[in-house]
């Protein structure tokens, strides 16, 4: 049968008790699946969108992540497709009233993926026609979302890490110090809004941590208590503050507990991940103030940490953040000067803001930089969320002199390929051969490294001799170190050729009246680059999480 072309095809994976609840539905209103799902999704969609955002229902399923996922390739799933046949408004409808717990994404990693639509779905047909099974039985069903999300933070605190416990216990020492009055100074602003952050939008994700949630589902929504434990996690006010804060600094017995049921494994790495992007995502709203002006300082640099870099402003560039009309698009010019590739938009606290700007002369009025297309176009086709790191890697002054507080493992540093730097005059064909028979050494002892440590364990000294043969060779050493033993071979890393850029910032040189061709290959080049820095800088905090937490162990610290 052929799909009506407004129509999206798409799938969510449920239990087997929610299709026989959706086919008792069926039966008693003698419709199909297809209609009987558009029908319950567009009454589900309706309920959430008059409801305020705490107010909504979701299932108890989604913060449980319930079936869960198989953890390995050959095991059984607990789940069955369910084909959804809608439009494309009433799909992103629903999903836009979902559950989203901090941290879950549409596109991510299997653990961090948000699954709104599974969520929508089975909290319609659960609306309609209750269902159970050996795992939800005599749980409570349906809870707000404010309540399921305060009963997922109870779970971040029951399995808890190192980095973070660091953070939120100074974050209540604070709170409780300041309880009524300003925040305090700048640090201590800082601290808080970065513990906001970790506690509200960003949370490390696994199975451990969806068992700890079920734990405590099992405790607070079962029984004669479990519409008085929902009305607590729901009304977010000083009871739950206290159950927080004893999940928080539980004694050894309580954790145990609460963690029933896993396996002893260490997730500080993940921990310290996630207090890294709690901590970069303060850092680029506090780059929002600065570039809109909010944050007053008495020079034009400033300082991104994490990663640690500094960012140049050019004098007399603007970010605006233009009032939008009823229709929540961007207003005029602003629109037209995006659209023409002179301005670029981004997310800024809930609003919109449009860099670069400068005065107009003589006028109050603001307009695009002169010529500034150069220098925006390679930002075409990123999503929004993008934006401000790509104007973070514009201003970032590549030449600074890092302070000796600053991280020594991480190379702050634009690195371009030698081909491209021949090409454009920037290096000399001496220089060029130079680098890379640089990089060639430098791959060469990776490659010895690679091969004394397999020296030193248990290969075969047939295989061993085979791989001193492709000894050169980048891929076929790479295959072969890597059948040998995954974990060593993953340590093999080919060098590339490159040259550190010795000048200014990437709109330092726009300024400087550089050649368009190289301004933009110079922006793509440090988009890239920073990109790449970012991420060597959250891997560092994973592995710096496991040097100072791990594996000693360590008693919470008792609530007074």
């Amino acid at each position: 049968m052929a799909v009506h072309p407004k129509t999206t095809e798409t799938n969510v994976r449920l239990p087997p008790c929610a299709f026989d609840a959706l086919t008792a539905v069926m039966a008693r209103h003698g419709t199909s699946r297809d209609a009987t799902v558009r029908r319950l999704l567009a009454e589900h969609a309706e309920r959430q969108e008059h409801a305020d955002p705490g107010d909504r229902l979701t299932h108890v399923s989604t913060v449980l992540r319930y079936p869960p996922p198989p953890r390995w390739r050959k095991d059984p799933r607990q789940d069955r497709p369910l084909r959804l046949r809608a439009s494309a408004d009433l799909l992103e409808r629903a999903r836009a009233v979902s559950l989203i717990l901090p941290g879950q994404y549409q596109r991510a990693y299997r653990d961090y993926q948000s699954r709104a639509l599974t969520d929508a779905v089975m909290t319609a047909i659960a609306v309609a026609e209750p269902f159970t099974d050996d795992f939800l039985d005599g749980l409570l069903p349906l809870l707000h979302h404010r309540a399921a999300r305060n009963l997922w933070r109870l779970a971040t605190a029951g399995l808890c890490t190192g980095p973070e416990r660091a953070l939120l216990e100074a974050a209540v020492a604070v709170r409780e110090t300041t309880a009524g009055t300003p925040a305090g100074d700048s640090d201590t602003k800082h601290l808080l809004a970065v513990a906001t952050a970790l506690e509200e939008n960003v949370a490390w994700h696994s199975p451990a941590r969806f068992q700890v949630a079920a734990n405590l589902a099992r405790e607070l929504l079962t029984g004669p208590q479990a519409d008085a434990n929902e009305r607590l996690l729901h009304k977010d006010g000083e009871d739950w503050n206290d159950l927080y804060l004893d999940t928080l600094y539980a004694d050894e017995d309580r954790r145990a507990h609460l963690q029933r049921g896993l396996l002893s494994y260490d997730w500080s790495g993940r921990g310290g991940s996630a207090v890294w992007r709690a901590e970069r995502q303060v850092s680029l709203d506090n780059l929002g103030d600065w570039l809109t002006g909010r944050i007053q300082t008495d020079t034009d640099q400033y300082v991104v940490r994490p990663p640690g870099w500094v960012l140049s402003r050019p004098p007399g560039w603007h970010a605006l953040i233009p009032d939008p009309p009823h229709t929540g698009q961007l207003p005029q010019p602003y629109a037209t000067w995006t659209d023409q590739g002179r301005a670029l938009v981004f997310p800024y606290r809930n609003k919109q803001a449009v860099w670069p700007l400068q005065r107009q002369p003589n006028l109050p009025d603001f307009e695009p930089v002169p010529g500034v297309e150069a220098l925006l176009a390679p930002a075409a086709g990123l999503k929004p969320e993008q934006v401000v790191s790509y104007i973070e890697a514009l201003l970032v002054d590549w030449n600074h002199q890092f302070d000796a507080d600053d991280d020594p493992d991480l190379r702050l540093a634009l690195d371009i390929p030698v081909g491209p730097a021949y090409d454009f005059g920037l290096i000399s064909a001496e220089e060029r051969q130079r680098a890379m028979a640089d990089a060639r050494a430098a791959t060469l002892t990776s490659m010895d490294e690679v091969i004394d440590l397999l020296t030193d364990g248990d290969c075969d000294e047939e295989d061993l001799q085979y791989l001193r043969h492709v000894r050169g060779n980048v891929r076929q050493f790479t295959q072969v170190a890597t059948r040998l033993d995954p974990s060593i071979g993953a340590r093999f890393r080919a060098h590339k050729a490159t040259w550190r850029w010795p000048g200014l910032s990437v709109a330092g040189e726009f300024l400087a009246g550089t050649s368009t061709d190289l301004v933009q290959w110079l922006a793509t080049v440090a988009h890239a680059r920073s990109s790449l820095i970012t991420q060597q800088s959250m891997q560092q905090a994973w592995t710096y999480a496991f040097d100072r937490y791990a594996p000693r162990a360590r008693s919470a610290r008792r609530r007074v």
